[in-house]
């Protein structure tokens, strides 16, 4: 099991426990250095008293069941208004949202096109971009995230 699958599994009943739900789990390396990173959302939006308190009772879980053997920094954040979509209940809950979708290569001179989310099968993302409906491979798609419209 992978470290972010098993954060997540001991993780989701504390942060449930405070009220939010858990959005995502990350481990990743900046420079030299290791970030775990619970990012959780609730209705109304998360504070900072939120993120404090779910990290004040994750982080001596961590301790105890201690999943990572090199030292890391380990961070509660919010999810955020334009977070990122990574699974097939994300678009689902998503459908008919304003989206950005980021692409390995340009399509037509653009590697980010902005629009609205249409539909998602298996990786596959279309999207009305305009008045054209542009479908996307998964191989093409380096990241699909909520867009903020003012």
């Amino acid at each position: 099991m992978k470290v972010t699958e098993l954060v997540a599994q001991f993780a989701q009943p504390i942060v449930e426990s405070h009220g939010c739900s858990l959005w995502d789990v990350e481990y990743v390396r900046e420079g030299s250095e290791r970030f775990l990173r619970l990012y959780i959302e609730k209705e109304g939006g998360v504070d900072i008293t939120d993120c404090e308190a779910i990290s004040r009772a994750v982080d001596p879980v961590l301790d105890e069941k201690d999943p990572i053997a090199e030292s890391y920094h380990f961070e509660v954040c919010s999810a955020g208004l334009e977070r990122a979509l990574k699974r097939p209940g994300d678009f689902e809950r998503f459908m008919d949202s304003p989206i950005t979708v980021k692409l390995y290569r340009p399509r037509n001179g653009l590697k980010e096109i902005p629009g609205i989310l249409r539909g998602y099968d298996d990786g596959k993302v279309t999207m009305e971009a305009g008045k054209e409906t542009l479908t996307f491979e998964k191989s093409e798609v380096a990241l699909v995230r909520l867009r903020v419209e003012f």
